[in-house]
């Protein structure tokens, strides 16, 4: 049994917080750290392999591994669903690995309410203002001005469940956001629940207590 159980980290953002770079750090902190791989139905693009990029599930295969609880949450979009298979990322947490999700709050939610909801950590990043959230997504010269705000309504969709996450920070400084990350990770290890050698070891302490009295 590994020293301690993994953590299901979710961090969650809306677009243009900077999630992803902070995901990036994370793991280049502590390459231990692993993402969890989805599962879609929607067809492989060039490129994408099956495993790694995305678990490649027909519709059939997907609603069958919905109904017998083999995902942890999942999701219809555009057309497709998608999910996060629960065998992975119990073989992770059970092996001491986290396991970091990058999903929406329904997407928590749901892993919240599953049987792993115990070894969860949520995390949700606000943007230090509106109008920095535009501007960060404008930088970005990668949309029209519809598309903008599209995404700025639903960044504000997403912010307006901030209430629902265990820890809530403001990332209006890169640096200062990912060492207060750090300690929460590194906290939420260190939980009781997280340490199942305790028991033993203090099994342990009670025959030797019992022997020397």
């Amino acid at each position: 049994m590994a020293d301690r159980r993994g953590l299901l980290i979710i961090l969650s953002s809306p677009s243009g917080a900077g999630k992803s770079t902070l995901a990036k750090r994370l793991r280049a902190w502590d390459p231990s750290i692993v993402f969890s791989v989805s599962a879609t139905t929607r067809a492989p693009r060039p490129g994408e392999v099956d495993g790694n990029d995305y678990h490649f599930y027909t519709e059939p295969q997907f609603k069958t591994a919905v109904k017998e609880d083999r995902m942890l949450e999942h999701a219809h979009v555009f057309g497709n669903f998608y999910g996060s298979p629960r065998g992975p990322v119990e073989d992770a947490i059970n092996s001491g690995q986290d396991v970091l999700f990058d999903i929406d709050w329904q997407g928590a939610q749901q892993i919240r309410n599953s049987g792993l909801g115990q070894h969860t950590l949520s995390i949700f990043l606000l943007p230090p203002s509106i109008r920095e959230l535009r501007r960060r997504l404008e930088s970005r010269a990668q949309d029209d001005a519809e598309t903008i705000q599209r995404r700025m309504q639903k960044s504000w969709d997403e912010i307006s469940h901030w209430g629902s996450y265990d820890h809530v920070l403001i990332n209006d400084d890169l640096d200062a956001t990912e060492a207060a990350l750090k300690t929460i990770i590194t906290a939420t290890r260190l939980k009781r629940i997280q340490q199942p050698h305790l028991t033993d070891h203090v099994r342990a302490l009670q025959a030797e207590f019992e022997e020397l009295t």
